[in-house]
């Protein structure tokens, strides 16, 4: 287990959540000793921070690698943490940390959320160096003890889309004090937070409608298959799947569905709670199952209660989003069509799509838990992003284990990433969040500037 002698640190922090997370999590190294440095690349990553040691970058995308490998071996740099690691700013700084022997950290919501954040080194989903192995992780979990059950700390919901929205409308508008940020978003956000606004009206409409069509296949008895869709936007999909967009994980399930299910099912689809709505998934969705010949056989809900779907649901499908645990955890099987931490034989169904539909199998209900044991104590964190208590509880943790040198320790760290391999086999194409194709690996960036 590589963990470091107490000694000072120099952390540099890039692009965190849009919360003061990243500002707690300084204080919190400082308190241990540490040195932190910031580097902020637009007007919202100097909101959210608003405290000493920070510098801003104003320069191209493209000078981004020389910049931050002259600041590394200028201030003697020997951590850098981010969040979202394929953000392309972030892919370089991966990359150039590493090669300059650099520790590098990468953090996200929880794998297991929503009271939990995800801290782990390198990489994650498809770049992610957590043992893929069951029998690994089914040894690692016995010297583990168990993450407690229940949400410690309520979740302000309303503060993390204020959050987001102030967040990139500073980047947005920002623009005239760095005038070469290139951000990360498919959509003009004003445009993209107008969208929102249909949505939010119409929220208790949504969820009895879910109800209403939930209740009409249970009562009926009809087996149904569920399908929770992701965002567009959303790392997971542009950078760990084989799909540029969702639609074409949409088709490809609908036309497997109406080959190969049994007749008598029914596929059920849920938009994300947080979708723009700029995609009319409810339309395309409907135009596609006629294409297919299963309009009568097809459903969309906007809303509804998690739980309850999967409890009922004969399996889920699904590109790599965290429901997936949560299916798990409901004892609900599951097809990943993208490249999740959790796919795994004993976990996920490990054949084709087609074959999902008849052969599918319940996850192992103890390697569920022993993958949740492991995932807790090595690559998680208790806490979130924006409650006070949960904020400032997981900054505490995540400080102790960037100090330590402890993150995905004890024993789950894999030196080359075992998924990544089978990824590209399976068609990923490492990208940046602009769509532009990486070299080999997926853990560099051509130089070029690119506009989104």
């Amino acid at each position: 287990m590589d963990v470091r002698e107490p000694k000072p640190r120099t952390v540099l922090l890039l692009q965190g959540p849009p919360s003061f997370f990243l500002r707690d999590l300084a204080g919190e190294l400082e308190q241990l000793g540490h040195s932190v440095l910031r580097i902020n690349l637009n007007l919202g990553d100097w909101l959210f921070w608003w405290r000493r040691g920070a510098v801003n970058y104003r320069g191209r995308l493209r000078d981004w690698r020389s910049y931050l490998t002259k600041f590394i071996a200028i201030h003697g740099v020997t951590d850098i943490v981010y969040y979202a690691d394929r953000l392309p700013y972030h892919v370089i700084a991966g990359e150039v940390g590493r090669e300059a022997g650099v520790a590098v950290t990468a953090l996200e919501f929880g794998y297991l959320r929503p009271d939990w954040i995800t801290l782990e080194r390198d990489g994650m989903s498809a770049y992610s160096h957590f043992p893929n192995d069951p029998d690994e992780i089914r040894a690692l979990a016995r010297n583990m003890t168990p993450p407690q059950s229940g949400a410690l700390y309520t979740y302000p919901h309303a503060k993390e889309a204020f959050c987001e929205v102030v967040y990139n409308l500073f980047a947005y508008f920002g623009r005239g004090l760095y005038p070469f940020y290139r951000a990360d978003r498919l959509y003009n956000p004003v445009v993209e937070y107008i969208s929102h606004l249909p949505r939010i009206f119409s929220t208790r409409r949504n969820r009895r409608h879910s109800h209403e069509v939930l209740k009409e296949l249970v009562d009926a008895g009809r087996p149904f298959y569920f399908f929770p869709l992701q965002i567009d936007a959303d790392y997971q999909l542009r950078a760990n799947s084989p799909f540029k967009r969702q639609a074409e994980a949409v088709k490809v399930v609908i036309r497997s569905f109406a080959t190969r299910a049994p007749k008598d099912t029914v596929l059920f689809f849920k938009q994300h709670p947080l979708d723009n709505a700029m995609t009319h998934w409810k339309s395309r969705i409907a135009r596609l199952a006629r294409r297919y010949g299963v309009s009568d056989r097809v459903r969309f809900v906007r809303a509804g209660d998690l739980r309850e779907q999967l409890h009922n649901a004969l399996g889920t499908v699904l590109i790599n989003s965290t429901v997936g645990i949560h299916a798990m955890k409901a004892g609900c099987p599951i097809k990943t069509l993208g490249f999740a931490v959790y796919d795994m034989p004993g976990l996920t169904f490990q054949g084709p799509l087609d074959a999902f539909w008849t052969k599918a199998e319940k996850p192992d209900p103890e390697l569920v838990q022993d993958l949740i044991t492991v995932m807790a104590n090595t690559i998680q964190v208790r806490g979130n992003f924006y409650s006070r208590e949960g904020k400032q509880t997981g900054a505490k943790a995540a400080a102790d284990r960037i100090a330590r040198g402890a993150v995905n320790q004890p024993g789950a760290y894999v030196p080359t990433p075992p998924r990544l391999a089978d990824a590209m086999r399976r068609g990923l194409q490492p990208a940046d969040c602009f769509g532009r194709q990486l070299p080999q690996g997926g853990l560099a960036v051509a130089h070029e500037e690119v506009r989104p």
